[in-house]
C-alpha cells in the first residue's frame, strides 16, 4: 500500500462517528501506524488519559508496556517500528471494576483496511483478551491467563499478554512467570525486528 492510501485511511478512521451515540464522551479515535510498521500491537480502547490527549498508551499502562517490550518513547512512537491499533478506538466509559470494553464496531469496520496496509508487519502483540480472541480466535485457551502461559503456541507471528495496567499488579505478582520467561523473549524478538 501507499503511504498516501495509508493517510486516507487514518484520515478516515480520525473523522469516524460510527458508535458516537453509545460513547459517554464525543468521539476521538486514538490509533497510530504506517505502511512500513514492522510491530502491530493490538490492545483495547483507550482510557480516558488517552482520549484527551489523543496520544496512544499515553498513561501509566503505557510506560509498563514500553518497559516490557524494552524500547524508548520515541521507538515506540515511530510509526516505522510499532502500529499502535486497538481493538476500540474511542473510550468506551466506566464500568464497575474499570473501564467498559472495547466498542465492536471499530474492529468490524477498521481492522481488515489496517491490516491490508501493514505489509511490512512481521509480529503481532496482543493484549488483553479481546484482541486475542479476535486475532487468536479458537486458538484462545479458556482463560487469559491460560493463553499467556501457553504463548509459545502462537510464536512466531503473534504474542499474548495481559494489560500491562497499574489494576493487573495483584496478578502480575502471582505470574511472575510473565516476566522472568515472556517479557524477556519479547524484548529479544522486539530488538531483532526493529535493529
Amino acid at each position: 500500500m501507499t503511504k498516501k492510501a495509508t493517510i486516507e485511511l487514518l484520515h478516515k478512521i480520525r473523522k469516524c462517528t460510527l458508535c458516537e451515540e453509545a460513547l459517554p464522551l464525543p468521539p476521538n479515535p486514538v490509533c497510530s501506524f504506517s505502511e512500513n510498521s514492522k510491530i502491530l500491537i493490538v490492545g483495547q480502547a483507550p482510557g480516558i488519559k488517552v482520549h484527551d490527549s489523543g496520544i496512544p498508551w499515553d498513561d501509566a499502562s503505557g510506560k509498563r508496556l514500553r518497559e516490557w517490550l524494552g524500547v524508548s518513547s520515541k521507538e515506540f512512537y515511530d510509526t516505522s517500528n510499532f502500529a499502535i491499533v486497538p481493538m476500540g478506538f474511542c473510550y468506551p466509559g466506566k464500568g464497575k471494576s474499570g473501564d467498559l470494553p472495547p466498542r465492536p464496531e471499530c474492529s468490524e469496520k477498521w481492522m481488515p483496511s489496517i491490516l491490508s496496509i501493514l505489509k511490512q508487519r512481521k509480529f503481532t502483540i496482543l493484549i488483553g483478551k479481546y484482541a486475542q480472541h479476535y486475532f487468536l480466535g479458537a486458538r484462545t485457551k479458556n482463560t487469559l491467563t491460560e493463553t499467556v502461559r501457553r504463548w509459545r503456541e502462537y510464536l512466531p507471528e503473534y504474542i499474548p499478554l495481559p494489560h500491562p495496567s497499574p489494576r493487573n499488579n495483584i496478578w502480575l505478582h502471582k505470574n511472575p512467570w510473565l516476566r522472568r520467561d515472556v517479557i524477556l523473549d519479547i524484548q529479544k524478538t522486539v530488538q531483532v525486528i526493529l535493529h
